[in-house]
């Protein structure tokens, strides 16, 4: 109405759609992902509200029809509608149960899909016990890590010093890492920049350092 006011438009045509909640719901997220690029933070979120709607309008399952049943129908309807499979549609969905620190991770690329829907299985405090370790070791767990820290979670034995042992096994092709106290750098950044920003400043801050040395050398 602004707009049209600022524009001399003394009419605005519009189409008025009545509609539930749900259906409100449903057409926001189909809306959100036709966008380009989206963050799978974006699609699990949207995935899962668009399940919770459809379940809703669903209602109760008719006679001799589980809920099991219901819930992965409705999941194959939104898989089919956005080309993706029924299991890849959980698999996103999943990632709603990742703390945020882990999930902005996912965002940023710096743990893969795989190994981050393994991690959402672990409880919370879990969770904050590997980004202290994560954090200490600047390095992130492989898919074969993730899924060893999964079973001794649902062993109840999962606990700090199994992630750090965990975190430490070599991985396949795994090039040799020289370590830095995480003291000793700290002083250089602001508290709570993400490892791998520190890890490239440092990068740059040595080639920067090899360039002058050969200029000095000419």
């Amino acid at each position: 109405r602004l707009a049209a006011q600022k524009l001399g438009l003394p009419t605005v045509p519009v189409l008025v759609r009545e509609m539930t909640d749900d259906e409100a719901v449903i057409l926001m997220v189909d809306s959100n992902l036709q966008r380009e690029n989206l963050l799978p933070s974006e699609k699990a979120f949207a995935y899962k509200m668009k399940l919770e709607a459809m379940k809703r309008q669903a209602g109760r399952p008719k006679k001799n029809q589980s809920q099991v049943a219901t819930k992965y129908d409705t999941a194959s309807v939104i898989g089919h509608e956005s080309g993706e499979s029924r299991d890849t549609v959980f698999r996103y969905i999943r990632l709603t149960n990742l703390v945020p620190p882990l999930l902005q991770m996912v965002d940023e690329g710096r743990i893969a899909f795989s190994p981050a829907v393994e991690l959402s299985y672990l409880p919370e405090a879990e969770q904050t016990a590997l980004l202290e370790v994560m954090e200490g070791e600047i390095r992130t767990p492989s898919h074969a890590q993730a899924i060893k820290m999964r079973s001794f979670s649902e062993h109840g034995k999962l606990n700090p010093d199994v992630i750090l042992s965990i975190m430490q096994e070599e991985k396949p092709n795994q090039v040799e890492q020289f370590k830095i106290p995480r003291e000793r750098i700290d002083k250089f950044f602001k508290p709570g920049t993400p490892a791998q920003k520190i890890e490239d400043t440092i990068v740059k801050a040595l080639e920067l350092y090899r360039k002058r040395q050969r200029e000095m050398e000419r």
